[in-house]
């Protein structure tokens, strides 16, 4: 329960286990016989000491009921996960990972991460599994989050941060399009912030196919057709040029490449994007003057953006729109994205994806492998290179990949086309599954092992805007409950040896203290940061390259982090989704989360008070849809894709397009809404395409 009431001494500071506002919180023991935790309110900068329900119920996943207590290991004279020692479960998964090493060469092994991992545990796992599997075969659910907008990031500015920008600045700006994002149910306590904006006079610009509850909170709300926010923002772009709104002085002084970008937008008049998006002309006109005559604005974008096969063009054709109207690399303007995961940006800069080390170099980069190895202790040339991304791995199990460790992550309910990842999870030989609780995925594992969550261990995140904060354990874990950086440590040791076992402490300080090194001169350096800074300062921005540099809250007000400086425009020209609708499958499916749930759910599904708030899934239309298949509010439908089914009471409104239907991905069963999605990948970032596929929705049978 969420306690109003000053922080007193005896409560530990922490945050939120969640998304990636990680919003400060406080605990304390609770009052009672029951133990356990309250929440206490903590006036951090991010959130101001308001949380959602998720935040203040986090504690009770703490409960030995909901989350696993001790090892487990599939018994194959039952073929049933049943209870073991530690010693017996990490001697079998190290003997079944290094058989398959021996028999079938080091890609064989598999190794799948999370978002959620503190940054100590994703720097271990990458390390891990290069030095002591020998492996290129990593990845993590990241991949499926904001890798779009990273890649696009990357091409545009030379460096990708979620923010470039602290949270606090959106308020302060004159118009904001929102792409993609609804804040009022993924992060609440950010809805501040949109709220602030307009009581300062500034506007909100809402891109959604849904009038979801943050669109209700526009200026403008523009319903684009799934799958053609890129045609929508080459359109806005192209009314920027016409109209005379280029900032052709900041075009000329600080970017390159814009007379091939003009060019392409100028491909995309208003007539053809209405008749391509749904979006009427006179929308187009208003949200380019509500956003050209403000003094500065911001574009920020989400999944609805960024999770198509496209995504890494839109996010860019989003960026050229930006560049063109002058709104980067100045005060109270820019391009960011909203990461989604708790550390998503993190995670990622640190390696656990298949193409990066540390300090988010580039695994091809000869020097950076040379810096990351030296800190390691290895040769350069020891170090594997680049490895599948998240689907392509998951697409090769059973086959070329042969065992597979997952940490923190659930892909059999988070994955697209996720039946056939569940079976592909099983045709592996071995699989190993480290997590707080019995996820689906664990459910299929070989052997389950129980680590710590977020009250009982200490680490660091990076939050959406690139500031590094420290998480502090608030309790003692249960007796049979390990670390995963205890569990990569005797692996390491089973596997290699005691030398070998060294180079993964299970202190997460000391862990980090090895990250400052290997992230030293990385675009992500984080070698001026250390614990003590963190709790001091409320965080830390990278880059901060040494221990007296402030931070870096602001990027790109002086320089682009390009060879020469300049953002670059990139040309892009729209193109369909990957699957458009035909006679059989005629509507177009999204999906997306609520409120009350999380992800995959595999955490907040077992917290009772969020499970009646989001008891299960559902599919959302429009009545004139539900008219034409005769089915009212709360009768079951069939939902049909190319790839698989999936059955959910019809939630019946006026707030989506008559040409679309919703679904949440929280859960599995038969209302597995990513059963249904389209693993087509962006070319660039490797994205599937879940934000868009061609569906037939029918009625399943007799109202509920």
């Amino acid at each position: 329960m969420l306690i109003d009431a000053p922080v007193p001494a005896a409560v530990t500071p922490t945050h939120c286990p969640y998304c990636s506002l990680q919003c400060g919180m406080g605990l304390r023991a609770a009052v009672g016989a029951d133990g356990g935790l309250d929440v206490v309110a903590r006036d951090f900068p991010v959130n101001r000491g308001a949380l959602c329900g998720k935040g203040s119920s986090a504690p009770a996943l703490l409960s030995r009921g909901l989350r696993l207590t001790e090892p487990l290991v599939r018994r194959p004279d039952t073929g049933l996960l049943e209870p073991a020692t530690w010693g017996e479960a990490l001697e079998l998964v190290a003997g079944r990972l290094g058989s398959v090493r021996q028999g079938y060469g080091a890609d064989a092994v598999g190794v799948f991460g999370g978002g959620g991992l503190t940054n100590e545990k994703a720097y271990a796992l990458g390390k891990f599994a290069r030095v002591v599997l020998g492996t290129s075969q990593i990845d993590y659910n990241g991949r499926f989050c904001m890798s779009s907008a990273a890649a696009a990031h990357q091409r545009a500015f030379g460096v990708d941060r979620g923010l470039p920008f602290p949270l606090e600045d959106v308020a302060r700006t004159g118009c904001v399009i929102l792409a993609g994002s609804n804040l009022a149910e993924t992060m609440p306590p950010a809805v501040r912030y949109l709220r602030e904006l307009r009581e300062n006079g500034g506007k909100l610009i809402v891109v959604d196919p849904r009038r979801t509850k943050t669109a209700e909170q526009a200026d403008l709300h523009l319903a684009p057709r799934p799958g053609t926010d890129l045609a929508l923002a080459l359109g806005l772009l192209h009314l920027v040029v016409a109209q005379g709104c280029a900032d052709e002085e900041f075009i000329r002084e600080r970017t390159s490449g814009w007379e091939a970008a003009r060019a392409a937008a100028m491909a995309h008049w208003p007539e053809l994007v209405e008749k391509i998006t749904g979006v009427p002309v006179p929308q187009l006109r208003a949200a380019v003057a509500l956003f050209c005559d403000a003094p500065d604005g911001m574009v920020l974008t989400a999944r609805g953006a960024e999770q198509h096969a496209k995504g890494t063009d839109t996010v860019g054709a989003w960026i050229n729109f930006c560049l063109a109207t002058g709104r980067a690399g100045r005060p109270l303007s820019g391009y960011g994205c909203l990461t989604g995961q708790g550390n998503g940006q993190g995670g990622r800069e640190h390696g656990q994806k298949a193409d990066q080390l540390p300090g988010y170099r580039k695994l091809t980069d000869p020097a950076a492998r040379a810096h990351v190895a030296g800190v390691w202790g290895v040769g350069a040339d020891s170090l594997p290179g680049p490895g599948r991304s998240a689907y392509e791995l998951l697409d090769a199990l059973g086959g070329e990949v042969k065992a597979l460790l997952v940490m923190g992550s659930n892909p059999v309910v988070s994955a697209p086309r996720a039946a056939h990842v569940e079976g592909r999870l099983r045709a592996l030989d071995f699989l190993a599954v480290a997590d707080v609780v019995l996820s689906e995925t664990a459910e299929l594992a070989d052997v389950v092992l129980p680590v710590t969550q977020w009250a009982e261990e200490t680490g660091t995140m990076t939050n959406l805007e690139g500031r590094v904060l420290l998480r502090r354990a608030a309790l003692t874990p249960p007796e049979h409950v390990r670390s995963d950086l205890e569990v990569l440590n005797s692996l390491a040791e089973l596997l290699g040896s005691e030398s070998v076992a060294k180079g993964f402490p299970v202190d997460p300080e000391e862990v980090f203290e090895e990250l400052r090194l290997a992230s030293a001169g990385g675009a992500a350096d984080y070698s001026g940061i250390s614990y003590a800074r963190i709790e001091a300062e409320d965080g830390v921005f990278w880059p901060c390259p040494q221990e007296g540099h402030p931070g870096t809250p602001r990027l790109f007000l002086d320089r682009f982090a390009t060879e020469d400086g300049r953002a670059r425009f990139v040309e892009v020209a729209h193109r369909e989704p990957d699957e458009e609708t035909d006679a059989d499958y005629p509507v177009v499916l999204t999906t997306g989360r609520v409120l009350a749930q999380y992800q995959s759910g595999a955490q907040t599904r077992r917290i009772a008070e969020l499970n009646a708030a989001a008891p299960g899934a559902y599919v959302e239309m429009h009545p004139l849809l539900a008219g034409r298949i005769g089915v009212g509010d709360g009768d079951p439908v069939t939902v049909t894709s190319r790839r698989g089914r999936a059955t959910a009471p019809a939630r019946v409104t006026g707030a989506i397009r008559s040409d679309t239907v919703f679904m949440p991905f929280h859960w599995a069963g038969e209302g597995r809404a990513n059963n249904l999605t389209n693993p087509a990948l962006d070319p660039v970032s490797k994205m599937p395409e879940f934000k868009a596929c061609a569906v037939r929705v029918e009625r399943a049978g007799p109202a509920m």
